[in-house]
């Protein structure tokens, strides 16, 4: 993954976060959450994309489709398990 790939994920998993926290309110803490659950899984399918060799809408080095459906699968998941109580 070359840097200008990494800058470009870095946005688009900060996107993510930051419109599902508008979408699902709450504080700072949880857009912080929010932000770390994109990232995470973003950047997590992507390296697992590139490691199996899928591709889904790829963009450069950059896996994009394959590494946005991780960041979703992430913040759905993540939001459900912190709305357990």
């Amino acid at each position: 993954m070359t840097f200008p790939s990494f800058l470009l994920g870095l946005i688009f998993s900060t996107l993510y976060g930051a419109l599902f926290h508008l979408w699902r309110g709450g504080d700072g803490k949880t857009l912080l959450f929010y932000l770390l659950l994109a990232w995470a899984g973003f950047f997590i399918a992507q390296f697992l994309a590139a490691w199996l060799g899928w591709t889904l809408f790829p963009i450069g080095t950059l896996e994009f489709g394959l590494a946005t459906l991780g960041a979703l699968i992430f913040l759905f998941a993540g939001d459900w398990l912190a709305r357990i109580e």
